[in-house]
């Protein structure tokens, strides 16, 4: 194929000159003198924009001192926090196939439904540090390590298909730019701020990943309610070592979900740990978390088919074009015994794989498999790391590694090298049968650092992604743009982000350039490759795909002295039995009666819980209670908040002057309760999910 090498841009001492991106496009830049960059021992570096490997589409060399140097100091520029995924909450669980999966893989816990493997999985944000809050808008990390009868296999993932960069190279720019800046420390766990702006402005490869963190996707309402995937083109092995090319999912029962941004900011100052909190309790509850794993396999011939890479990590492949294939189920059941041991000490590595399990050329993928390795040397201060119970496999380790910081092995002997005769029978010896090969392909090529031109695209996949958004998440989109890229001081970055925005589609770019004030400031971008009109994929929308249920969700009601207890049993009754929490609110956590004088068990008090940590409110006060519940600023902002939220809401005719002054509506979503037939009318309305329409039917759009 044909490769297209960046070339340094041109310079002058003390005037502009022109940048060229990743792809090609170019815009001006001013400097005011001449500065090399060179590696940490003053070698001059020609590329550092592309790894070196064999071919443009080849693997990775290990020869790649500049890659090495760069991401080793990036790897151990912070002890012993992570880097990067610092904020996490994990759990235990279970993976069981649904069927035999031999005609994929040979990887032994694909094969028997009836086997459970053991599995840790960790969530995490990826931006903010370790004590940041759980409801920023950033990825999320879905780590999953299966401890099979092979070893381990880590497969690492995101809640997003796709990444910020083509190239592994490029990590240590992404995560210095979305960091807290350098001079002043913030802000911390956001990237609206001018060097994550400037930085990805500069790399139009990232377009496509911007669109989908400006996406609902970038506030979960739940870590059980996020899609997660494995982001890079892995290969699978058959037991004839035939391989095809692999994407990993998981798919959530209960459906993803998000929140709206108003929510997020206020769930934050309501309870940091929202996210924490809420997967600890339900499988502490035993409602256990459970997502489908399914796979997209394909080969080379649907290279053609798709018209961009299959080993770019900016680009998905469609479900529409290549069908997912359920092939088990993860479930999670148990919560962590110790959280610094395990969630803080757990060492995910994509490098860590097994028999039936390969990596592909993907240039992302070919750094990460050295750099999650040496994080971890780093992090745990040890090469010994496995030794910790969370990372120790659960099958036999045989080997002659011995030694080094904090060993716990006792290795019995005097044989620590192979080959060798004086272990006899009492050392462990390679097994061509059954250890693991990797797949032979071949790769031609001159080692180069280019890009191949076939990883050029960087705006059709994220105009088909805008362009499969409904109109709310479309409006969503802007408005998320417009606010981070508000939040930038440097004009013309913001100028060069519109032009971009308006290459991916016009009504995007024309949106946020009109709520920023800024209409026909955009840049002229000239794209490397023009974008084309590719085919919708509805399956990108969460709105299009929500579930109707509340199953998993948390009803929040309001409730005064006096309120009927028939009713407040019977809202009970259908909540739960629709599978969902009800959790009761009142002024007071204590001291409440019903009207038939028995006390009732008030979890929340009003300023601890207010409607954003809610999916759908009701108003239960009795005729006395009512009036001091609209005497309440905080109890009418409350139900006023579950309105604008669009929630689904149901009142009693006590509450009716509250629900005047909060100035709800009427509309589907809203609904009163007056006996059990009402409950179960509220549950009906509130399996809809958000209404929406409420929204567009003329809120600010910022």
């Amino acid at each position: 194929m044909a490769s297209s090498k960046t070339k340094p841009p041109p310079t002058s001492p003390d005037g502009p000159r022109t940048t060229m991106g990743t792809g090609g496009e170019t815009h001006q830049q001013t400097t005011a003198s001449e500065q090399t960059l060179t590696t940490a021992q003053g070698i001059p570096i020609a590329d550092d924009q592309n790894s070196l490997r064999q071919g443009p589409r080849g693997p990775t060399l290990l020869e790649d001192f500049i890659l090495r140097e760069k991401i080793t100091h990036f790897d151990h520029e912070r002890i012993p926090e992570r880097i990067v995924h610092a904020r996490g909450s994990g759990a235990h669980g279970y993976f069981q196939p649904t069927k035999s999966c031999a005609h994929l893989s040979k990887a032994a816990f694909l094969q028997d439904p009836d086997k459970k493997t053991p599995v840790f999985v960790r969530f995490s944000t990826v931006a903010g540090g370790a004590g940041s809050v759980d409801l920023p808008r950033d990825v999320r990390g879905f780590a999953v390590k299966f401890y099979t009868e092979e070893g381990n296999f880590d497969l690492v993932g995101n809640n997003i298909p796709v990444f910020f960069i083509q190239d592994a190279i490029k990590f240590p720019d992404l995560v210095h730019s979305v960091k807290m800046e350098p001079d002043r420390a913030f802000p911390q766990a956001g990237s609206a701020h001018d060097t994550f702006w400037d930085f990805v402005s500069l790399m139009p490869e990232t377009m496509h990943m911007l669109c989908w963190a400006m996406s609902d996707r970038g506030i979960p309402r739940s870590l059980r309610m996020i899609e997660g995937f494995g982001v890079n083109t892995y290969r699978l092995v058959d037991a004839r070592d035939k391989s095809t090319f692999v994407k990993f999912h998981w798919r959530p029962k209960l459906g993803a979900s998000f929140v709206a941004w108003d929510e997020a900011v206020k769930i934050n100052g309501a309870d940091n740990d929202f996210h924490r909190r809420d997967l600890w309790e339900a499988i502490d509850k035993g409602d256990f978390p459970e997502w489908e794993f399914s796979v997209q396999t394909f080969d080379e011939s649907v290279f053609g088919e798709l018209g961009f890479d299959i080993l770019d990590a900016t680009k998905l492949i469609p479900e529409e074009l290549v069908p997912l294939e359920v092939l088990g189920k993860l479930v999670l059941d148990r919560n962590p015994d110790n959280f610094f041991a395990e969630t803080e000490q757990v060492a995910f590595c994509p490098g860590n794989i097994v028999p039936g399990i390969d990596f592909s050329d993907d240039p992302l993928l070919q750094g990460r498999i050295f750099s999650y390795l040496d994080t971890q040397l780093s992090r745990l201060g040890s090469p010994n790391f496995h030794e910790i119970p969370i990372n120790r496999p659960k099958c036999p380790m045989r080997s002659f590694q011995r030694d080094g910081h904090m060993r716990m092995e006792v290795d019995k002997g005097r044989v620590n090298y192979e080959p060798n005769t004086l272990g006899a029978d009492t050392t462990p010896r390679e097994c061509p049968t059954r250890g693991f090969t990797s797949v032979p392909s071949v790769s031609e090529g001159p080692k180069v650092r280019a890009r191949s031109e076939t990883f050029s695209d960087h705006y059709s996949q994220a105009r088909m992604f805008f362009r499969s958004m409904t109109e709310i998440e479309q409006l969503h989109i802007k408005n998320a743009f417009a606010f981070e890229l508000g939040k930038v001081e440097t004009l013309p970055i913001r100028k060069r982000m519109l032009g971009h925005l308006t290459l991916i589609d016009s009504t995007l770019g024309d949106g946020v350039a009109e709520r920023l004030g800024m209409e026909g400031e955009a840049d002229l971008i000239k794209p490397a490759r023009a974008p084309i009109d590719a085919p919708l994929s509805p399956s990108l929308s969460l709105v299009k795909k929500a579930p109707q249920t509340i199953e998993g969700r948390k009803i929040g009601v309001l409730v005064t002295d006096g309120t009927s207890a028939e009713l407040l049993n019977a809202l009970k009754q259908a909540v739960e039995g629709a599978g969902a929490a009800l959790d009761i609110v009142a002024l007071k956590v204590a001291g409440l009666k019903d009207d038939s004088g028995a006390p009732i068990a008030v979890k929340h008090s009003l300023g601890g819980a207010p409607s954003v940590v809610f999916d759908a409110v009701a108003v239960l006060p009795s005729a006395t209670g009512a009036a001091a519940l609209s005497a309440d600023h905080r109890a009418v902002g409350w139900v006023a908040d579950a309105f604008n939220h669009c929630k689904a809401v149901g009142y009693n005719e006590a509450a009716v002057e509250l629900m005047t002054k909060a100035c709800v509506a009427e509309d589907l979503g809203v609904g009163k309760l007056s006996s059990a037939s009402d409950a179960t009318a509220f549950v009906a309305a509130a399996k809809l999910g958000r209404f929406w329409d409420r929204e567009l039917g003329g809120a600010p759009k910022v």
